[in-house]
């Protein structure tokens, strides 16, 4: 394993890492574009600076590595493949998520777009991501390390970040070499959007 630090909103910082990337390994075979996120924020106060900031991390990044992995992919005799790691926010926002959720539905929509210019050589695939079990759980799913949020995932738990490292490895190897333009969901059977969550917590006979 090689690690190297990068500002992947730069697009001239995206290109030499994965320049430095090709050059470290002879190839490029596989780009998971999974950097991202953004803390909850009111859509009706939120500053132009952290909207910004959250679409260049989760949408203008992923583009820029994208294209300049293409590059390489592009020429090499069996191609590549890139795979974005999106979120459930993309198809059912919940509040707070305003910009984080728009740029999320984006890198949707550029991946469809991306597999649509760059096959056959360049397979663009994307992982609807749900509810994860990672370093920040506690953070952000309480005390309990989220057992409690888990109860709104059908599954009946947090995934694993090995849930989506194993999809990722699928998307990458042959046994996918069909697979281009999908959204592929590792979301436990989906998430109860919060604002269910609140009404079946309301008794029947209280007011809207």
């Amino acid at each position: 394993a090689s690690f190297r630090a990068a500002d992947l909103r730069d697009p001239e910082a995206a290109a030499d890492l994965v320049g430095a990337t090709a050059e470290r390994f002879g190839r490029l075979d596989v780009l998971v574009n999974n950097a991202g996120g953004s803390p909850d924020a009111d859509a009706a106060t939120v500053s132009p600076r952290f909207v910004e900031k959250v679409v260049a991390l989760n949408l203008l990044a992923p583009f820029y590595t994208a294209q300049a992995a293409n590059l390489v992919m592009r020429e090499q005799p069996d191609g590549g493949c890139v795979i974005n790691i999106g979120s459930v926010s993309a198809h059912d926002p919940q509040p707070g998520t305003a910009a984080y959720a728009a740029a999320k539905a984006g890198l949707l929509g550029l991946t469809r777009a991306l597999a649509l210019e760059w096959a056959p050589r360049v397979r663009v695939n994307h992982i609807t991501a749900g509810l994860i079990r990672t370093e920040n759980a506690t953070a952000l799913y309480g005390d309990d390390g989220g057992a409690a949020v888990a109860d709104i995932v059908p599954m009946g738990r947090l995934a694993e970040p090995d849930d989506v490292a194993r999809a990722c490895l699928w998307l990458a190897c042959d046994l996918s070499s069909y697979v281009s333009g999908a959204d592929l969901a590792v979301h436990g059977g989906g998430e109860i959007p919060a604002r269910q969550v609140i009404r079946r917590t309301r008794s029947p006979f209280s007011s809207p």
